[in-house]
């Protein structure tokens, strides 16, 4: 039974590249996983499977942070049309090219870049502010979407797992509280930053690509789609003002770090992410609304079809989020993680355990689409293995958390893909299979990094 938790996703993972499908993939894991967990086979048993799949579709609702995420992910379309319509988004990216920040493809993508770097309190903020400043400009200078959802995807979470004065640091010193180690917690979460490879390499291999201008695999070839015309044309608007962009955009930044440290009883670190970005992106939303307005060209019953033709453009993507979600709640309760885990095993060299936890880490999140999902479960399993064996700290904790963020970035079921091709506005199966080996490349590297590290630490 074990080893059939795995197929759940390889069922979606085969779908994927058989019909290209992704929501049909994911509907049809979530059917298989729950197909497994019942309790009692008969001839009752694909109905029940389906009855439950529907259940656990509906669960997500039940939790609140959940159904903040699939708010906050349509009323980003909201947003985006807002800012779209209104023509600020035109007239940004005219003020760009004339203020000489952006001339040209490197200059934009080393922006991109840097905007994301900047915004690293949460990494949903950082991929959605990026993505949406630069949409513009990649099409002015004629690079393509799957380009700027590579950027974005690739320098988010990287950024927030080496800065770690967010969320993310947070939650992994509440996950190593309770443990008796010799180092504190702070101490050994922040020492992971020099050993955390794969987030160190994928910010390399990003900036490589923003100064190159140089793309590959893939990539390349959504690249040469646009220069033969054959790229979906996007609808430009009249110019009208930068604040139509700029003034909604920095009410979301600043919303979001007000609303962490509000919900976080003045520290930052412990702010709930999924309150701050659906609070930050309702501001967000009504400076808009309010802005197009009282500018007189728009009247009220305007502005919300405007919204909700927003909020429709972005409905596949939000039912890929809520079926991601479900199939990670029905992943959790099959054990598929645990069993990905239990591949490190107990005969390894000492010098290989570190390494195969961070593939195990690459598995489990990929399998499952959720990277902090994969630390709740790595982190209790490895961190034990410090005392028994004898190994660095920082560098155990660094290994599950560059393995999460490396599956994640590989992962068609993640909500965070889904969320950068929203920023980006760029098909998902397309971001996945653009950015694949770019993760492959960085995750390689990492893996010998790791192989090193422990034949010189050990």
């Amino acid at each position: 039974m074990e080893a059939l938790s795995v197929l759940p996703p390889l069922v979606a993972i085969f779908i994927v590249v058989w019909r290209k499908e992704v929501i049909l993939a994911l509907f049809l894991a979530i059917l298989t996983s729950e197909l497994l967990l019942v309790a009692s086979p008969g001839v009752s048993l694909p109905l029940m499977g389906l009855l439950n799949s529907l259940e656990r579709v509906t669960t997500v609702f039940t939790d609140a942070g959940n159904s903040r995420i699939l708010i906050f992910s349509l009323m980003i379309g909201a947003l985006l049309a807002f800012i779209r319509v209104s023509g600020g988004m035109t007239a940004m990216v005219g003020l760009l090219i004339n203020s000489g920040l952006a001339r040209g493809q490197r200059s934009v993508s080393a922006l991109t870049s840097l905007t994301g770097m900047v915004v690293f309190i949460e990494s949903n903020l950082s991929v959605l502010t990026a993505g949406i400043l630069s949409r513009g400009l990649f099409d002015k200078y004629g690079m393509s979407r799957a380009r700027l959802a590579y950027i974005i995807d690739s320098t988010s979470a990287p950024v927030c797992i080496l800065i770690l004065l967010n969320g993310w640091g947070a939650y992994i010193l509440a996950l190593l509280a309770g443990y008796d180690l010799k180092l504190s917690p702070a101490e050994i979460l922040w020492g992971t930053v020099p050993l955390n490879f794969y987030a160190l390499v994928t910010l390399a291999i990003v900036f490589y690509t923003a100064y190159t201008g140089r793309v590959h695999g893939p990539l390349k070839a959504a690249e040469a789609r646009m220069d033969t015309g054959d790229s979906s044309p996007i609808p430009e608007h009249a110019p009208t003002k930068a604040r139509f962009m700029v003034v909604p955009l920095l009410v979301m930044v600043l919303g979001m770090v007000s609303f962490m440290y509000w919900t976080g009883d003045g520290d930052l670190s412990k702010g709930s992410g999924s309150k701050s970005v659906l609070y930050a992106t309702a501001l967000a939303c009504l400076t808009g609304y309010i802005m197009m307005l009282m500018s007189g060209k728009f009247g009220h019953s305007q502005l919300v079809k405007i919204s909700f033709d927003g909020m429709g453009e972005l409905l596949p993507l939000v039912t890929i989020v809520l079926f991601s979600l479900a199939l990670g709640a029905s992943l959790k309760q099959l054990g598929t993680g645990i069993f990905i885990a239990g591949l490190v095993g107990d005969f390894l060299p000492l010098y290989l355990v570190v390494p195969m936890l961070f593939i195990a880490g690459g598995l489990m999140s990929f399998t499952t689409g959720t990277s902090w999902g994969t630390f709740a479960i790595l982190i209790p399993l490895g961190v034990p293995l410090i005392n028994e064996l004898g190994l660095p700290p920082s560098l155990v904790l660094s290994a599950i958390m560059g393995g999460g963020v490396f599956g994640d970035h590989c992962s068609p079921i993640s909500d965070t893909t889904a969320v950068s091709a929203i920023a980006s506005g760029c098909d998902l199966l397309e971001h996945v299979r653009t950015q694949l080996p770019y993760a492959l490349t960085a995750g390689g590297i990492s893996l010998i990094l790791y192989i090193i590290a422990s034949l010189v630490l050990l």
